[in-house]
């Protein structure tokens, strides 16, 4: 599977720890920053970098994480085609994906380690979409519009 992940400073080590994980399984890496430990970098450049990748590249998914996972999450789905979802468990992710189809799983490094970590993006990375037609109306009514006035 084709993976892009992205991480501020505060989710920079668990990145590189789940990356590693996901390299072994045999996963298509791309590492969308950061680069280095830079303490008080902003979320925003890996979070929009991993967005366009993945709306770009149909059919990959993302990875991102950042301490409590708000702020990636708000910001990649700013991107139209965009579905990120921020999970705390196995279970939230196999729904994201099952009921939602979401391209991007949103992680906190503030609240798990990097076992709970590589669980979840396990059932993320395992989970495929269950095409019912209210759920692929729902996910379509998402990209309606992209401003609300």
């Amino acid at each position: 599977m084709k993976i892009y992940i992205g991480a501020d400073y505060r989710g920079y080590e668990s990145k590189n720890h789940l990356k590693d994980y996901l390299l072994s399984l045999g996963h298509d890496v791309t590492d969308d920053g950061a680069y280095a430990y830079n303490e008080g970098d902003d979320f925003n450049d890996p979070a929009v970098k991993v967005a366009m990748d993945v709306r770009e590249d149909y059919g990959s998914v993302g990875i991102l994480i950042c301490d409590s996972a708000h702020g990636v999450t708000m910001q990649a789905n700013r991107f139209k085609g965009v579905r990120a979802a921020h999970c705390e468990n196995a279970e939230s992710a196999k729904l994201a994906r099952e009921h939602d189809d979401a391209n991007i799983l949103c992680l906190s490094a503030h609240f798990m380690d990097d076992a709970k970590i590589q669980e979840i993006a396990t059932t993320f990375l395992e989970t495929n979409f269950i095409n019912y037609e209210r759920r692929v109306r729902r996910i379509n009514r998402l990209d309606e519009r992209e401003d609300y006035d």
